[in-house]
């Protein structure tokens, strides 16, 4: 990593600084130590075929990590263990960062479908804590879904250290079947406005529950429960039918240059 940064990755970081400032005078506290921002090497982009990637990582560390990321998750960023990151690509502004306005979806009747199959789940809230269970459950789905990932090849203690190595607030929302078995999880972050899936996984033998929907139902009603407004979906790229999932899901709003906007996919 370096720190040198073309204009585009200094736009973020003028963003974040004023996201800082404004944290600053809102609490009216002492301004917080300097926070380092890193721009990663350059690879492949895993989105758009022919691209680069690059992001914008900083640590998350201490006592005021879960504010701070509040206030990064407003600004694009997303967290892997204890970095926060958001895309950084010189001339490219492919990945918008999305959330879904929870406190105002309403199912059509695809997801309403979805839901109804899946009425004899149950959905447990627990605390990020690993194990065996899921993690046989987590390498089914990667060995299905991603056989060619470096997640595919993870071991139990990559996967403890993906659920627990976590600097600020976060739970595990888990579905159960009829059967007692574990079918699906997402580990979410919480954040004062709402909640951020981090990763999901589930089932790949129970393709006809699209269990994948079914958990960011799951997150939606959840987010509701707890009166907050907004389910963090991380990145939509267009071009990109991994991503094509998240339009389903009404209202949308995309971060843009100007702020947080409603998009239509």
């Amino acid at each position: 990593m370096d720190g040198t940064a073309p204009a585009e990755e200094r736009d973020t970081k003028r963003q974040t600084t004023a996201l800082l400032r404004a944290r600053k005078h809102r609490n009216d506290a002492p301004p917080p130590a300097p926070q380092h921002f890193y721009r990663t090497a350059s690879l492949p982009c895993p989105y758009v075929k022919g691209r680069i990637e690059r992001k914008l990582v900083t640590e998350l560390s201490g006592p005021e990590a879960g504010g701070f990321y509040n206030e990064l998750s407003r600004g694009g960023f997303r967290r892997s263990h204890h970095l926060a990151y958001r895309p950084a690509c010189a001339g490219c502004n492919a990945c918008v960062p999305v959330r879904i306005v929870a406190s105002e979806f309403a199912a059509g009747p695809s997801l309403r479908r979805v839901a109804a199959h899946n009425r004899d789940m149950r959905v447990r809230i627990a605390e990020p804590k690993a194990s065996i269970e899921q993690f046989r459950l987590f390498t089914r789905y990667q060995r299905s879904r991603h056989n060619d990932s470096e997640m595919a090849s993870m071991t139990y203690g990559d996967y403890r250290a993906m659920i627990e190595d976590s600097p600020v607030a976060t739970q595990l929302i888990e579905l159960w079947g009829p059967n007692r078995a574990i079918l699906g999880a997402c580990l979410v972050d919480v954040l004062d406005d709402g909640l951020s899936a981090v990763y999901s996984f589930y089932e790949p033998d129970e393709a006809r529950r699209s269990l994948g929907t079914y958990l960011i139902l799951a997150l939606i009603e959840e987010t509701r429960r707890r009166g907050a407004p907004y389910l963090y979906l991380g990145y939509w790229v267009a071009e990109s039918s991994k991503m094509a999932y998240k339009s389903r899901f009404r209202p949308l709003e995309g971060l843009t240059p100007q702020g947080w906007d409603l998009v239509d996919p």
